[in-house]
């Protein structure tokens, strides 16, 4: 049988190298992998759905299934994890904690990200911050006129406006027109020293982890999903699929236990490893439905809250079936 020769759109990661250099095969498949930064990878996805294997944004992924028409199924590797405690940068000459954002303009590039979906719902659940609290405004991080990829229905309460033509959330914030920015990756102007931005929470390493041991939720930022008509054509890939990704991740991590010679550019790797297995467990990034069903349900139950997802899709509708079981030796 020949081999399938399908496109793979997913960013260069530790979790995914094994994949893009060949040492792990996908079954079946003849791929021709493409590293794109994220933002590309889902504009690309959800506007013209140009490739056959997807990195995916777990919320626009939920927003399309919950709309009942979404081209692709995910499988449940989870390529993408973060604590966004990170994710919230402010004027700190203005805010000094969370609930100073009360009545407060905020930045975010795209209302719908996951990483914004998280970040709204700690603010909430942890502070008493509510999204109708806040007064957002969209706009591109460095680059003016980011369309949001996704039309989404915000609920009764929840302002979101533009930012000004020509102008980006992380200059509004510079300039003090906004008072916080929510996003994935932190404006450029923290690298260059601003006396007045900074993380809302000054050590969000110790925010985070408390946050783990409160509520056991590492979230969840992308799956990765398949055309749905190559699913159903081919009902083995999703397996071979999941199969693949999670022996890439697993090479991943034995590559970062190797300490003979540290294959990461940063020092004390393999100190932080052990603090991570400490505190979240010798798998702390699980693959598959079972081991993540809690955070998963936790999302969606959020997603549907703030009105990004049209009804309550549950978590077995994420996911291709072939991949909830694998064999055993």
């Amino acid at each position: 049988m020949a081999k399938l020769t399908l496109s793979v759109a997913v960013g260069d990661y530790d979790r995914t190298r094994a994949l893009l250099d060949g040492s792990v095969q996908i079954d079946g498949v003849d791929p021709v992998y493409m590293m794109l930064v994220p933002e590309e990878i889902f504009f690309r996805a959800f506007r013209a759905a140009e490739f056959d294997i997807y990195e995916l944004s777990l919320s626009s992924y939920t927003v399309k299934t919950a709309q009942g028409n979404c081209p692709y199924i995910a499988v449940p590797a989870f390529v993408s994890r973060a604590f966004r405690h990170t994710a919230i940068y402010v004027r700190t000459d203005r805010v000094k904690t969370p609930q100073d954002l009360k009545g407060r303009k905020v930045g975010v590039p795209e209302y719908q990200l996951t990483a914004n979906v998280w970040a709204r719902a700690f603010l909430e659940d942890d502070y008493g911050v509510k999204r109708s609290d806040i007064h957002w405004i969209r706009g591109g991080i460095e680059e003016a006129g980011r369309p949001e990829k996704i039309t989404v229905q915000l609920p009764p309460g929840v302002r979101l406006d533009n930012a000004p033509e020509g102008k980006t959330i992380s200059k509004l914030l510079e300039d003090g027109e906004i008072d916080g920015f929510i996003a994935p990756r932190p404006p450029a102007l923290v690298e260059r020293g601003h006396p007045h931005i900074g993380w809302l929470f000054p050590d969000p390493t110790a925010v985070a982890k408390d946050y783990f041991k409160r509520t056991g939720l590492f979230p969840i930022m992308h799956v990765v999903g398949i055309r749905r008509a190559l699913a159903e054509q081919h009902p083995w890939l999703p397996g071979a699929v999941f199969k693949a990704f999670e022996a890439a991740k697993q090479a991943g991590l034995k590559k970062l236990s190797d300490t003979s010679a540290t294959k990461v550019t940063l020092p004390f790797v393999e100190e932080r490893l052990k603090e991570a297995r400490d505190l979240m467990g010798h798998d702390f990034w699980s693959y598959g439905v079972g081991p993540n069903r809690k955070v998963l349900d936790y999302f969606l139950g959020q997603h549907h809250a703030e009105g990004l997802s049209s009804r309550r899709v549950s978590v077995d509708e994420l996911f291709h079936p072939a991949t909830y079981e694998t064999f055993k030796l």
